[in-house]
C-alpha cells in the first residue's frame, strides 16, 4: 500500500481558536479572540503563559465539551486510497466532505489498485485476479457500447450526428462494466473533516475490514496537523489496540461465520418479498403528526387550517416554494421543519458500487455492515439492468462473476487472508442492511435519486421506496419527486435545472408509476 496524503489546508492558529470559543462561553467583556489566548500574560515567561490555555483545553477535552474542537478544519488531497477503504471508514460518518474522482465518468486505468503486503503465492493469487478484473472491465465496456448506443439515441436521436456521441456512450458503457471493477480500485479525492472527527479517526483507525490502510493513513493525516498545530498532541489519544471494537469482539467470541453468513442472507432475501427495499417501519399517524405541527408552527386550530390544507402548505412546491430552489433551504425553512418529525426505514439489498453513492446522504443514516460478516464465499451481486437486457452482455457479465468468486478461493487457498480477499470483491457485491430517514431528508435524497441522471440502480431503489409509501401514507409520498415536478409546481425556471445534462425524458409529465429506464 502506497497512499498519498497531503495537508492542504488548517485552519489559521486552530488550537488557539478552540480555547477562545470555550472562553467566550463565560466571557463578560465580549469575544475572546485566538490572539488573546496565544499572547497570555506576555510578562510571564513561556512557562507559565499558556499553563491556562493548555489547562482548559484538557479540561473541555476530558469533558466532552467538544463543539470548541469542531470550529478547526483540515482539508486533506488522498491519492492511492481504496474504494474499499473509503466505503468501510471515510465515508462511513455523517460528518465530512469528500469530492472524488467518479467510477461512472472516468475510466479506471491499470494498475490503480491496492495491493497489501502478501507472501509470493498470494500475491501471485492477488494480482492474477485483479488483472483479470480491469481487463473484463475492458471488455464488458466495449461489448456495452451498441447497447448504450442505441438506449441513448432513443432518448437524444437528433444527437446521431454528434461529435461528442462516442464520447457520451463510452462514459455510459463504463458507468456499467465498472461493476465488474474490484473494491481495491483506488481513488484520489479532496477530504475535509473537523479536527474532532480527525481525533475520533486517529482512535479508531485499526478498527472495521480494512484497519491497516486506515490506520496508515489516518496516522499520516494525523501526523501532518500535528506538524502544523504541534499542541494538539496533548488530545491525540492512542488508537484502540486492534481486535477490541465491540464487533471484533462478537466475531472473536462466536468463531468463524461462513455458514451462518448463508443463512442470514437466505433469511434476508426472503423478507425482501421479491423487493430491492422493503418499507419495514413508518409511523401509521405520519400524516396527521405533520399536519399537526404544520398548525403548530403557524399557529392556528384545526378547525380554521384542516389535515390536507396544513400538509399542502408544508409539501405543496406551489404553497411553499422554496422547494422549486437549487439550494437546499429546508433545513431554514419554518414550514418544512415539521418533516423531520414523519419517520421511515427501509431493508435493502444494494450493490457496493451504488450504495457508495447512498452512503453520502449523511442523512439518511443507515446500519451499514462488516462486509466480512456477510461473505461467505459464494457468488453474491447485483446486475445492471441494461445487462440483464442484452444476452450476450449477460452471459459474459455472469461468467465473470463466477471467475472472480472462483479467483478468490484460490487467494484464500494459497494463504490469503479473509481481510485481505474483501479488496477483491467486485463493485457488484451485495450488500444487505436497513436504512432510515425522517421525511425532510428522504425528501432531499429522492429529490436526488429519483432524477434520471442518477445512477441507475439507486435510481431504481429509491423509484422502489417511493412507490411504497405513496401507497401506505399517500399524502405524503405525493412529495417524493425529481427536482423537475418540484421546480414546475414552483414556477421555477428551467424546469430542468441540469442544463446540458438533461436527461432527455420531460419526466415532470410522467406518473410515478410509469417511470422507466435501463441507462
Amino acid at each position: 500500500m502506497n497512499p498519498r496524503v497531503t495537508l492542504i489546508d488548517l485552519s489559521h492558529d486552530a488550537f488557539n481558536h478552540m480555547v477562545a470559543t470555550a472562553r467566550t462561553c463565560y466571557s463578560a467583556r465580549g469575544l475572546v479572540s485566538a490572539e488573546q489566548v496565544g499572547l497570555g500574560n506576555l510578562k510571564k515567561p513561556d512557562a507559565e503563559r499558556f499553563k491556562a490555555r493548555d489547562r482548559i483545553a484538557s479540561s473541555i477535552f476530558q469533558a466532552g465539551h467538544h463543539t470548541t474542537i469542531q470550529h478547526a478544519q483540515a482539508r486533506f488531497a488522498l491519492e492511492g486510497v481504496s474504494r474499499h477503504f473509503l466505503w468501510s471508514f471515510l465515508h462511513s460518518h455523517p460528518f465530512y466532505n469528500s469530492e472524488q474522482v467518479s467510477q461512472r465518468y472516468v475510466p479506471v486505468k491499470d494498475g490503480h489498485w491496492v495491493r497489501p503486503k502478501l507472501s509470493a503465492g498470494a500475491g501471485s493469487k492477488y494480482d492474477e485476479l485483479v488483472a483479470y478484473q480491469s481487463e473484463a472491465y475492458r471488455k464488458l465496456t466495449l461489448r456495452l457500447m451498441d447497447p448504450c448506443r442505441a438506449e441513448y439515441l432513443k432518448l437524444f436521436p437528433a444527437r446521431k450526428n454528434w461529435p461528442k456521441l462516442e464520447d457520451e456512450i463510452l462514459k455510459r458503457a463504463q458507468e456499467i462494466s465498472r461493476y465488474l471493477l474490484p473494491l481495491a480500485t483506488t481513488a484520489y479525492l479532496h477530504h475535509t473533516v473537523s479536527v474532532l472527527t480527525l481525533l475520533r479517526y486517529h482512535r479508531l483507525c485499526r478498527t472495521g475490514d480494512a484497519p491497516r490502510e486506515t490506520e496508515l493513513i489516518v496516522k499520516s493525516m494525523v501526523d501532518q496537523v500535528l506538524a502544523a498545530e504541534p499542541d494538539y498532541a496533548r488530545l491525540v489519544e492512542e488508537a484502540l489496540p486492534a481486535g477490541e471494537s465491540p464487533e471484533a469482539t462478537f466475531f472473536e467470541t462466536h468463531g468463524g461465520a461462513a455458514a451462518e453468513a448463508a443463512a442470514f442472507r437466505a433469511e434476508f432475501d426472503v423478507s425482501l418479498n421479491g423487493k430491492e427495499s422493503k418499507l419495514v417501519g413508518w409511523d401509521s399517524n405520519a400524516e396527521s403528526l405533520l399536519a399537526d405541527s404544520v398548525r403548530q408552527v403557524l399557529g392556528r386550530p384545526s378547525a380554521s387550517l384542516d389535515d390536507d390544507k396544513a400538509l399542502s402548505w408544508a409539501l405543496d412546491p406551489a404553497k411553499n416554494r422554496l422547494w422549486g430552489e437549487t439550494l437546499n433551504l429546508s433545513s431554514m425553512s419554518a414550514l418544512a421543519r415539521p418533516l423531520y418529525h414523519p419517520h421511515f426505514s427501509f431493508r435493502r439489498r444494494i450493490s457496493h458500487t451504488a450504495d457508495s453513492q447512498d452512503q453520502r446522504h449523511r442523512m439518511t443514516p443507515a446500519s451499514r455492515p462488516s462486509l466480512l460478516a456477510q461473505e461467505n464465499g459464494e457468488p453474491d451481486y447485483a446486475t445492471p439492468a441494461l445487462i440483464a437486457e442484452v444476452p450476450e452482455a449477460l452471459q459474459f457479465y455472469q461468467e465473470s462473476m463466477e471467475r472472480i468468486w472462483d479467483g478468490i478461493a484460490a487467494f484464500r487457498r494459497a494463504g490469503g487472508s479473509a481481510e485481505d480477499a474483501l479488496y477483491l470483491l467486485p463493485n457488484a457485491k451485495r450488500i444487505r442492511y436497513t436504512e432510515s430517514a425522517d421525511l425532510l431528508n428522504l425528501r432531499h435524497k429522492a429529490a436526488m435519486r429519483l432524477c434520471y441522471n442518477a445512477q441507475e440502480e439507486i435510481w431504481r431503489i429509491t423509484w422502489q421506496e417511493v412507490l411504497q409509501i405513496r401507497e401506505k401514507l399517500p399524502r405524503l409520498g405525493v412529495a417524493l419527486l425529481p427536482p423537475c415536478n418540484h421546480r414546475k409546481a414552483a414556477g421555477s425556471k428551467p424546469i430542468c435545472p441540469e442544463g446540458a445534462r438533461y436527461c432527455g425524458v420531460p419526466v415532470w409529465k410522467l406518473p410515478l408509476e410509469d417511470y422507466r429506464r435501463s441507462l
